[in-house]
């Protein structure tokens, strides 16, 4: 998968910047503070479609003209977006269609943003001309750093365009009626279709009851998932053919937002320039929830850099409460993305909107315009470091030797099931192992089903409830190499159509696992049972699998129930270079997560030396240089006093530190190390 990122002499610093919404004096205030804060790239044009095009037969770029021209004689860089997320008020009064039905059924009118229906031909015919002409205007102004295609694409229609559409789709992958009703088990509640115009999209007034995870018909619900992403994906994809017409080397990208469900980001990998993610945490969240977000963002593209499109300065302002981030959270939270892969640091938003739903979001300049502001400060004083950075850490990859599998699929089919448990989250589970592997000490690949796994000594698949094509066979090549392959509780159930599989659970994997599972009882979050497991007792909830070995030895046991005594965590030896299976048939809690993956690791030397200091994140990259850099966060409101295990020079601070010396970290404090 090849990547093609923005060329520039350092990490760019800066956000989305929306001039159109103030006077041009106040321009002159926008750029002086952001030479303060050592800004030099801009979003631009993110919410400007109806200012540029004010009819359908009129094209206005005075204002966005002066925007990349104040730009470019200020010596910023400007990330160019196409306008294209929200509709501007004359196309839905014009054309009807591009207005979204929603789940019950309702024909929206025109309001908020994400708002375009994506089979709508007038949204496609108005979006992909509008992205053509600002692509013929701009391909080669001096400003233009990358092209920022709609923004967070979201959302799902249900009209009878859309009804069409997914009526296509189906007709092309399955080309015939005989292989749709079998993927779909319609024979099921007399549901067999004997012409393609029967199928409706499911939604509240078809299969759906109780919200858009209780489906009759998963292998539908399922298939209209794929539907949506691929359709929002066709939007994407026809605006970067116009800009291509015009501009055929400018990087291309749009903002993703992490472990957002609705999209299958990794079918939109191969089509961007550059990964790009909005960043937006619960700020209660452990620092290993964005920090797998970012993982997740860098293997999107085989482990090449992304860029972080946007974070908040201060607060966010879409939730019932938003918290403020405290001082030292901001630089930290920048560092850790950089750590993880990112080769950008932008903020949304430069300048705080005065009116509308967003007034009370951070930004890195305020309503009174002020720069002697706290938040302003910290800002200014993170661009210092980045500068002093330099381009150090641009285009270096991760070293990691672990891998976590990351399924849109198996997501989305674990969720629309009807059990065995509907309060086992995707996220959850898969961030509990990554946050173990993590706080090990271990450098993470996060990767799709589809990834070369032969790089890996340790492959993570938690919750895999999905296997799909060969990967069963490659993850048995894993272990076949002497490497470990651990699956949890839910993992092999269903084929690519949410069929079960006519075999022992679970599934394909079982071989592998040594394994057979053939009850399982769910029961309520408070229901817990006792796991023994090397002289420790660890909590387990919601899914308890009743394992039956064949060939694997128990590692762990169920101390409570009638299945008391029989195995919670198995270990299958596989193969003749010492490869390993483990199975961990119940959802552990943190501490039993911990000891597994702890257990795994340790098989292949890949505790880190931190591993035992809590709070304290390391990540490694390597430049294209082979300059090796290692990443020291400390996410407590404590000092870390640490004992450096390399010879180094901290490049926030230009002093060498020898190994063995001292090595402190302030509060919420973080180095980087060039090491020898």
């Amino acid at each position: 998968m090849t990547e093609r990122l923005p060329r520039t002499p350092k990490i760019p610093y800066g956000g989305d910047h929306n001039p159109e919404q103030w006077p041009e004096e106040v321009w002159d205030d926008d750029h002086r503070l952001f030479t303060q804060a050592g800004v030099d790239t801009l979003t631009v044009g993110v919410f400007s479609w109806s200012l540029t095009q004010p009819a359908e037969d009129t094209y206005d770029f005075t204002t966005l003209d002066r925007i990349l021209d104040r730009a470019a004689a200020e010596g910023r860089q400007v990330c160019l977006a196409t306008a294209t997320a929200a509709l501007p008020p004359w196309l839905a009064k014009k054309y009807p269609e591009v207005n979204r039905t929603d789940f019950e059924g309702r024909r929206h009118r025109y309001g908020q943003r994400h708002n375009f229906c994506p089979s709508s031909p007038a949204y496609r015919r108005l979006a992909t001309a509008l992205a053509g002409r600002l692509a013929e205007r701009y391909a080669r102004h001096p400003a233009l750093l990358a092209w920022h295609i709609n923004n967070e694409y979201g959302g799902t229609c249900y009209c009878d365009l859309c009804a069409q559409a997914f009526r296509d789709r189906l007709r092309d992958r399955y080309v015939t009626l005989d292989t749709l009703n079998d993927a779909w088990c319609t024979t099921f509640w007399s549901h067999r279709y004997t012409d393609w115009a029967e199928i409706e999209p499911p939604n509240a007034l078809t299969e759906h009851w109780r919200g858009s995870d209780h489906t009759a018909f998963q292998g539908t619900t399922l298939d209209y998932f794929r539907f949506t992403t691929d359709a929002l994906l066709g939007c994407f994809l026809a605006e970067k053919e116009a800009i291509r017409a015009h501009d055929p080397a400018t990087p291309v990208t749009t903002n993703f937002m992490g472990m957002f469900r609705p999209l299958d980001y990794h079918r939109w990998a191969p089509h961007l320039d550059f990964a790009s993610w909005d960043s937006y945490p619960p700020l209660d969240a452990p620092p290993t929830w964005p920090a797998l977000a970012h993982d997740l963002m860098r293997g999107l593209k085989d482990g090449a850099p992304f860029w972080l499109m946007e974070q908040t300065p201060s607060t966010t302002a879409c939730r019932d409460v938003n918290p403020l981030r405290r001082p030292g959270e901001l630089r930290l939270a920048t560092l850790q993305a950089v750590a993880h892969g990112a080769d950008a640091a932008l903020y949304f938003q430069m300048r705080a909107s005065r009116g509308a739903c967003e007034k009370y979001h951070g930004a890195v300049i305020g309503h009174a315009g002020r720069d002697d502001t706290r938040v302003f400060r910290e800002v200014a004083e993170l661009g210092r470091e980045l500068t002093l950075l330099g381009d150090v850490s641009l285009g270096a990859r991760t070293p990691a030797r672990t891998a976590l599998l990351f399924d849109w699929d198996s997501w989305w089919a674990l969720e629309i099931s009807d059990g065995p448990s509907r309060l086992v989250r995707y996220q959850e589970v898969v961030h509990a192992y990554y946050r173990a592997a993590r706080d090990a000490g271990a450098d993470v690949d996060v990767v799709p089903q589809t990834a070369d796994l032969t790089g890996y000594d340790v492959v993570l698949a938690p919750a895999l409830h999905m296997v799909k094509g060969d990967l069963a066979t490659r993850l048995e090549g894993v272990a076949s190499r002497g490497g470990t392959v651990l699956a949890t509780f839910l993992s092999g159930r269903v084929d690519e159509h949410d069929r079960a599989f006519l075999s022992d659970v679970p599934g394909p994997l079982a071989p592998l696992m040594g394994i057979r599972v053939d009850e399982w009882d769910a029961r309520a979050r408070d229901v817990v049972q006792p796991v023994e497991m090397g002289g420790s007792t660890h909590d387990a909830r919601l899914v308890f699998e009743i394992v039956l070995p064949r060939g694997a030895e128990p590692v762990a046991t169920y101390g409570a129930d009638f299945y008391a005594g029989t195995p919670a965590v198995t270990r299958n030896r596989f193969g003749d270079s010492g490869g390993e299976a483990w199975y961990v048939a119940t959802a552990l809690d943190q501490p039993g997560v911990d000891d597994v993956v702890r257990r795994v690791l340790t098989r292949h030397d890949l505790i880190g030396p931190y591993a035992d200091r809590a709070g304290l994140e390391t990540a490694h990259r390597t430049a294209p240089d082979g300059t090796r850099l290692l990443f020291l966060l400390n996410h407590t409101p404590d000092p870390a006093h640490l004992t450096a295990h390399t010879t180094a020079t901290d490049l926030l601070t230009g002093k060498r530190v020898d190994k063995g010396a001292p090595l402190t970290l302030g509060p919420l404090g973080a180095a980087i190390l060039r090491t020898q």
